[in-house]
């Protein structure tokens, strides 16, 4: 199998799928657009958490995003003040460069203004010590459009735990 590789060196994002045969692609053009700006929405949303731009985040986010992820135990948490928490006190501050690779992302159109998006997520960084990291983690997204603008409803991330997603573990 092939792999078509995407490299955004400005966002450290890389984004790998498998290449298909021409006659597999959508032959619906509006339809593939729409699934290329959910895979870029996504690429700009982690680029936020990468960065710990807790502004950015916000804007991309709707303010009562529900989320199943690691660090909430198994519960369902819901609004920004638990991803605040992150942001302010983890985010940015305990590593030197963190590049995210999205491995084969799917994306389902859910009509014109819902869509989920699945993918695997390599998360490498230099923690505050000089020493390197790969954290993997299963992701899927839901995407709603309001007022022309995408914002994510629902997330749920598997795989570790601790915030070594986002390449903020604290190593000693």
């Amino acid at each position: 199998m092939k792999l078509l590789t995407v490299w955004d060196t400005k966002k450290k994002i890389r984004i790998v799928c498998p290449e298909k045969p021409y006659s597999q692609l959508s032959t619906n053009s509006q339809s593939s657009a729409r699934r290329q700006e959910i895979i870029k929405m996504t690429e700009q949303l982690i680029e936020a958490i990468n960065t710990g731009d807790f502004e950015a985040y916000t804007k991309i986010c709707d303010p009562h995003l529900t989320a199943f992820e690691p660090e909430a135990m198994g519960n369902l948490v819901e609004g920004m003040d638990f991803h605040k928490f992150y942001f302010d006190n983890v985010l940015g501050k305990n590593c030197k460069a963190v590049n995210t690779t999205i491995l084969n992302p799917h994306v389902h159109l859910l009509g014109e203004d819902a869509a989920c998006i699945a993918y695997v997520r390599l998360t490498q960084y230099m923690d505050k010590h000089g020493q390197a990291h790969t954290h993997q983690s299963e992701e899927s997204r839901v995407w709603h459009k309001r007022d022309n603008k995408w914002q994510n409803v629902h997330f749920h991330r598997s795989g570790g735990s601790g915030g070594a997603a986002f390449g903020f573990s604290s190593h000693k």
